[in-house]
Formats: structure tokens, C-alpha cells, sequence
């Protein structure tokens, strides 16, 4: 009977605790690495894969439902400036469609594909906002040469 008192002490005492705070929202690039040379794509775009990790969940836009820390990537190239933008879109590449981990880097768009670059990549929620850390949107960027 004691034991059995014990725990559900322990349990009511655990129970009450506050739950361990979530942690930030994280965004890397995965590959290609920072100043690695790519060869381009043979395709129209040019396009490369870009590997990301997150500690969000990576969903096509709209299909996460009540979960708020999901979400889907925007990509940019070069991202002071819009030059590599899709025309008409203010990115390069989202995996909205798709969710995951991998995104397509459209250098195609760029007017010199080949050279140095800039990959910039950007944590958004399920409605395409960015997601914020202390006011900040969550981001990584990489400096590559593509070939």
C-alpha cells in the first residue's frame, strides 16, 4: 500500500512539473557545403539539389494542419538582391509542393549561372511567413562556385 501511495505521489508531483520548453526552431544547410564547387545541372534550370535539416517538420504548404512547428522552405539565390528569382516570384525555389529535406537550387534564372554564389534558405510556416526567433526569421546561408 505504501509503494502504491508512493507512486502516485511521484506521479501527481511529476505530473505538476512545467514541461520542458521546446527548442528554437533550427534551419541548416546540409549540402552542398559551405565554398564547395558544383557542377550545374544539365537541365534548362541548371538546378542542383540542396540537402536541409531542421528541427521543424517539412511539410507541402497547407498539410500541417495544427502543428505549429511545421513548415516548408523558401530559397533564394544570391539573396541580396533578386536577380536569380523565378520571374515574377520573389524566390528562387520553395519545397512547398513537396515538403522534406531537399530543395532545388534554379541557378538558370541567374543572369551567370556559373561563378560564385550565395544559397540562402528560409524557415517558413504552413501560410508561407516566415518563422521568427526572437523577432529574427530562421535562416542559413552558404557562399558556393558553381561550374
Amino acid at each position: 500500500m505504501f509503494r502504491t501511495l508512493a507512486r502516485i505521489a511521484l506521479a501527481t508531483c511529476l505530473g505538476s512539473l512545467p514541461a520542458a520548453a521546446e527548442a528554437p526552431p533550427t534551419l541548416e544547410i546540409v549540402w552542398p557545403v559551405e565554398g564547395m564547387e558544383i557542377p550545374l545541372g544539365t537541365d534548362m534550370e541548371r538546378a542542383i539539389g540542396v540537402v536541409v535539416r531542421s528541427n521543424f517538420t517539412l511539410r507541402p504548404a497547407g498539410q500541417c494542419g495544427a502543428d505549429p512547428r511545421c513548415g516548408h522552405i523558401h530559397m533564394k539565390i544570391d539573396p541580396d538582391g533578386n536577380t536569380c528569382n523565378i520571374p515574377g516570384r520573389p524566390y528562387n525555389s520553395m519545397n512547398s509542393d513537396f515538403g522534406g529535406d531537399q530543395i532545388a537550387a534554379r541557378f538558370g534564372h541567374c543572369p551567370v549561372a556559373t561563378g560564385p554564389h550565395v544559397i540562402g534558405i528560409l524557415l517558413a510556416n504552413d501560410h508561407h511567413r516566415p518563422v521568427l526567433v526572437d523577432g529574427r526569421p530562421v535562416t542559413a546561408v552558404i557562399r558556393v562556385t558553381t561550374r
